[in-house]
């Protein structure tokens, strides 16, 4: 049974920043393209960035350029979101997702597979 359990969210202050991981189990964590999605109250879920099975890859979502970085470790089957100057408009449940092909890295009707989400709140 694949599973995806994100951890690292928190309480933060405006500026500040958090490290969320995804560790995986159940599938071969090499061979797939993972994401990072959001939501926020009351919005729909968005793209946040995703990373190609080898890291060779990666795609960001505009507005999270140069502030979000996204990496991985094969050897861990772990994924990771650094998130660097959060603002208030960041808070949201942070998802990743698992896929088996690159595709359209921010649709996430392609991902097959999604952990519970870890909650981020950004405090002005």
């Amino acid at each position: 049974q694949v599973q995806l359990v994100e951890s690292g969210g928190g309480l933060v202050q405006a500026g500040g920043s958090l490290r969320l991981s995804c560790a995986a189990s159940g599938l071969t964590f090499s061979r797939y393209t993972m994401g990072w999605f959001r939501q926020a109250p009351g919005k729909e879920r968005e793209f946040v960035a995703a990373m190609s099975r080898s890291a060779i890859f990666t795609h960001y979502a505009d507005s999270m350029k140069g502030r979000f970085t996204i990496s991985r470790d094969n050897g861990k089957n772990t994924v990771y979101l650094q998130m660097n100057s959060l603002n208030p408009e960041d808070t949201a449940v942070y998802y990743c997702a698992a896929k088996a092909v690159w595709g359209t890295p921010y649709s996430s009707q392609e991902y097959n597979y999604w952990g519970q989400g870890t909650q981020v709140t950004v405090s002005s």
